[in-house]
C-alpha cells in the first residue's frame, strides 16, 4: 500500500515561504491499496488536493480520529462529496451525539454554506473498534489520549501495516516515559508496524507549559516507536510556530538509535 502525506500541520494551518518544505496544511494523509482502494485519514485543510483521483471502485473512505476544527476544517471542499456517482463513508470516533450530527455544527450556516443534510451520498459510522475490510485493506481504532473523543487507526494490508495517531499525549501523567506497552496509550495500535505516522507537535520545553494539551514531544514519539517495535516513525503535526529551518533543528537534534525516522512532508509518499 502507498501512504502519501497531504497535510502535516497541527492546530492551524500556517501556509507561507517559511513552511514551504514541510508543508502548512492540517492533518490529511491517504492511503492506497495494492487494489486501488482508497482510504483518507482525516480531513484538514491537506484533503482539498486530494479532490480528484478518487479511484476504481467510486467509494472514498474517510477515517477522522476526532472533530477538533484542524481535522475537519477542508471537509466541505472534498469534491468528491459533491458527485452523485461516488460513495463517501465518513468514520468518526462514537460520542453521545451522532457523528452526522456533531459534524453538522461546522456544515452548516453561518459556518458553512453546504449543510450535512444535503450531502445525500454520504454514510455515516462509528469508527471500528475490530477490524473493518474496505477492498484489501483492514482498518481498526482505538481510543488515545486527548481531549475529547480521540482514536487512532491502524491499516493493514496483509503483513503489512501503519499505524496513524496525529493528536496524542501518551506521556500524560507518567514520570518516565515510556513505562510498559500495556500502560501505554496507543501500544496496541502501533505494536509491530512497518510505519508509525505520529504527533510531534511540541519540543521539550514547550511540552512543560503544555502539559495535558494533547500532544507529544518527538522524543516521546521517538520512544513510543521504539516500544512498539516500529520500523519507521513519520513524525508530523507540526507545530504551527515551527517554520522550517525550526523543524530541521528539531529532526537532527534527535537520537533514533536505529529507528528509520522519516521527517512528515507535504507531498511525502511511501511504500509500505
Amino acid at each position: 500500500m502507498r501512504l502519501t502525506l497531504w497535510g502535516t500541520r497541527g492546530s492551524l494551518a500556517s501556509a507561507g515561504p517559511e513552511t514551504v518544505r514541510y508543508g502548512g496544511n492540517t492533518a490529511c494523509v491517504e492511503v492506497r491499496g495494492d487494489d486501488g482502494t482508497l482510504i483518507v485519514l482525516d480531513a484538514g485543510s491537506g484533503i482539498r488536493r486530494l479532490a480528484d483521483p478518487v479511484g476504481p471502485s467510486r467509494r472514498v473512505d474517510i477515517f477522522l480520529t476526532h472533530l477538533h476544527m484542524d481535522h475537519i476544517q477542508g471537509l466541505g471542499f472534498f469534491g468528491p462529496l459533491f458527485q452523485p456517482d461516488v460513495e463517501v463513508h465518513l468514520w468518526g470516533p462514537p460520542a453521545r451525539s451522532d457523528l452526522a450530527a456533531r459534524l453538522g455544527r461546522y456544515l452548516s450556516p453561518p459556518l458553512f454554506p453546504v449543510r450535512v443534510r444535503d450531502l445525500r451520498s454520504v454514510v455515516f459510522h462509528d469508527a471500528p473498534d475490530r477490524s473493518v475490510q474496505i477492498g484489501g485493506l483492514a482498518i481498526v481504532a482505538a481510543p488515545v489520549i486527548h481531549p475529547g473523543a480521540t482514536v487512532g487507526y491502524r491499516v493493514s494490508e496483509g503483513r503489512r501495516s501503519l499505524t496513524y495517531i496525529p493528536d496524542h499525549e501518551p506521556a500524560l501523567g507518567v514520570r518516565h516515559f515510556p513505562m510498559s506497552a500495556r500502560w501505554t496509550s496507543g501500544a496496541d495500535l502501533g505494536r509491530g508496524v512497518e510505519v508509525l505516522v505520529h504527533d510531534a507537535q511540541y519540543t521539550p520545553d514547550e511540552y512543560r507549559h503544555r502539559v495535558g494539551w494533547g500532544h507529544s514531544t518527538l522524543g516521546d514519539a521517538v520512544a513510543l516507536a521504539q516500544l512498539v517495535g516500529a520500523r519507521s516513525l513519520v513524525p508530523f503535526h507540526h507545530d504551527p510556530a515551527h517554520d522550517d529551518a525550526g523543524l530541521d533543528t528539531i529532526f537532527n537534534d534527535v537520537e533514533t538509535q536505529g529507528l528509520g525516522l522519516i521527517p512528515g512532508r507535504e507531498g511525502l509518499e511511501l511504500v509500505v
